[in-house]
């Protein structure tokens, strides 16, 4: 697929995945979720990749729906659809991946641009940057997992003022709820962000692969049936070259050398 609406960079194990509709905040059109789908199906796909970063150019990370482009000549549009088309599986796609995903918020995360942003395993945003919930203000109800993320990270009362008053949440505040990793200057996000890539690139990639998938179920999950999860990942963690590795640099003292595999 020719990308048009986003820029795919690989440098070593780490690709950068950057939407690159600037003049639109980096609004999300059905070409550019059907783009995005595609570069992360490659990073699954291609075994290369060890760690995955999602970004925005210009001033925002992305600005949600383009509802521009997604407007009915013949009466009202079904948004569910649109959701089941696009939106959902590029989510499924980042949740999916067998490697670790950093997102850097630049500006503006807004709608389901706030949903992709907060699905990064660990998120770094600019100091100018902002989550924003604003589907009331349109009368259509947060998507793009929104509903499922937030009241687990931020907590019930803070996700539903999000949700219903649509007011923005600045990184600070962000960092304080517990929503983001880190915040940085915004010169530095996206060298504090590659730098991230490149650590999370260089250690025991089937073990995080794991880890991101333990830690989505288990935050619907019994204690029981996540210490059976995490029974069964030790066993396949056990037996990767990366733990054997890792013994063998913790019992010489130096630093490991994984291989991802």
């Amino acid at each position: 697929m020719r990308y048009e609406h986003i820029r795919f960079e690989q440098a070593g194990a780490v690709a950068t995945v950057t939407i690159d509709r600037p003049d639109t905040l980096n609004a999300l059109a059905p070409q550019t979720l059907a783009e995005l789908i595609h570069a992360f199906d490659r990073i699954r796909d291609e075994g290369v990749v060890r760690a995955a970063l999602l970004t925005g150019s210009g001033r925002a990370f992305c600005s949600g729906a383009d509802l521009s482009a997604a407007q009915g000549e013949d009466g009202p549009v079904d948004r569910g659809a649109q959701l089941e088309a696009g939106f959902n599986p590029l989510l499924e796609r980042m949740r999916d991946l067998p490697v670790p995903l950093v997102t850097a918020v630049n500006g503006a995360a807004a709608g389901g641009g706030c949903g992709y942003a907060l699905a990064g395993d660990i998120v770094i945003a600019a100091r100018s940057a902002y989550f924003l919930q604003p589907f009331a203000r349109i009368g259509l109800v947060p998507d793009v997992g929104s509903t499922w993320l937030l009241p687990r990270l931020a907590g019930r009362a803070r996700a539903t003022g999000m949700m219903m008053l649509g007011e923005r949440v600045s990184a600070e505040q962000a960092l304080d709820w517990g929503l983001i990793w880190q915040m940085v200057d915004d010169e530095a996000l996206m060298p504090t962000a590659r730098t991230m890539a490149t650590r999370l690139a260089a250690g025991p990639t089937v073990a995080y692969g794991l880890m991101r998938r333990a830690i989505t179920d288990g935050l619907s999950s019994t204690l029981g049936e996540s210490l059976e999860r995490e029974r069964t990942d030790q066993r396949i963690a056990g037996f990767t070259d990366d733990h054997a590795e890792g013994v063998r640099a913790f019992l010489e003292k130096r630093e490991p050398r994984f291989s991802g595999r």
